[in-house]
């Protein structure tokens, strides 16, 4: 079948060869012969005048064409698989798949561990490119065909459908010899008078705690600006400054009589919700729905870790 001249056969072997980035490998995924997948190669590279892979040591890599046509070859095979009610199998103890997810660090730190655990035990062979949430990923056209799934914060104007992750709560992080802390303590009063490290999210990105600190008409003195909320808990110690982060984050960082304290926040509570994002046409892949339900495992986890946690101070 050909569309505008173009031999529509070519369309898988096209989204598997640059999903490989290798031509064997593309084959066996296909069970078609190296001579078969070179010869489709071949007539890819004359229909895009784009060599697509190049050699990159004893390997290959894909061109930037090459790169830029991925995301968009894949979201064309899945409207078609749809839109012919087609439903490829997918099984995951064999599967050499991989997934492409972009988050930030702090999401990073929370959801690697037991992502990765729950991937291997069901899918040795599948793996994960994770990449970095930029602040650009709000507005971005691009960013739910180049991955498979977004972590970040709800409530951000994020593209595409969403599901929930986990909740974390904002804490203080202080240097354990802060001159104003006080039987592990500190007071809003405190927090306006010391300097505060704080993170960055883009211009114009308000955060939960710069929301309740403007409620409380409490202005923070920003000694020290970083990019995220993993750097924080690195920069305050053995300083006065003081950051608020992430529980999570802020409990990987405690250790028996260390340097670095974790404090109830004078401000109340205030919650940071998690979740993923992903296009509506991934739930037509079997693929898809499986790393989703991965990431619903995840969540389960995270919630049963979230209710044995001992409370700040005991």
């Amino acid at each position: 079948m050909a569309l505008g001249g173009t031999d529509l056969n070519l369309l898988l072997p096209l989204k598997v060869l640059l999903e490989e980035g290798n031509v064997t490998r593309a084959g066996q995924r296909l069970e078609l012969s190296q001579p078969a997948m070179s010869a489709a190669l071949a007539r890819l590279r004359r229909r895009f005048d784009d060599e697509l892979l190049v050699r990159a040591g004893r390997d290959y890599e894909l061109t930037p064409f090459a790169r830029d046509l991925l995301p968009e070859v894949q979201h064309a095979v899945r409207l078609m698989g749809a839109a012919l009610q087609l439903e490829d199998e997918f099984e995951p103890s064999t599967s050499q798949r991989t997934f492409r997810l972009t988050m930030s660090d702090y999401a990073i730190a929370v959801v690697h561990e037991p992502l990765v655990r729950l991937v291997e035990a069901e899918a040795p062979g599948v793996r994960l490119r994770i990449g970095h949430l930029g602040p650009e990923s709000r507005s971005s056209d691009r960013v739910l065909l180049d991955n498979d799934a977004l972590i970040a914060p709800l409530g951000f104007g994020f593209p595409g459908i969403s599901r929930p992750l986990w909740r974390d709560r904002m804490v203080v992080m202080a240097d354990r010899d802060n001159p104003r802390l006080v039987d592990g303590r500190l007071t809003m009063a405190d927090l306006a008078v010391l300097p505060h490290a704080v993170g960055s999210f883009g211009p114009g990105v308000l955060t939960p705690v710069d929301r309740v600190f403007g409620e409380h008409d409490n202005e923070r003195h920003v000694a020290l600006q970083v990019f995220g909320f993993l750097p924080l808990p690195f920069v305050i110690e053995g300083t006065d400054m003081v950051a608020v982060v992430p529980e999570m984050l802020a409990r990987m960082h405690l250790r028996p009589g260390g340097a670095v304290v974790l404090v109830e926040p004078a401000f109340g509570e205030v919650l940071l919700p998690e979740g993923y994002w992903f296009a509506q046409d991934r739930l037509s892949d079997p693929a898809h729905r499986w790393l989703f339900s991965r990431l619903d495992a995840v969540r389960d986890q995270l919630a049963t870790t979230a209710a044995e946690r001992t409370p700040v101070g005991t």
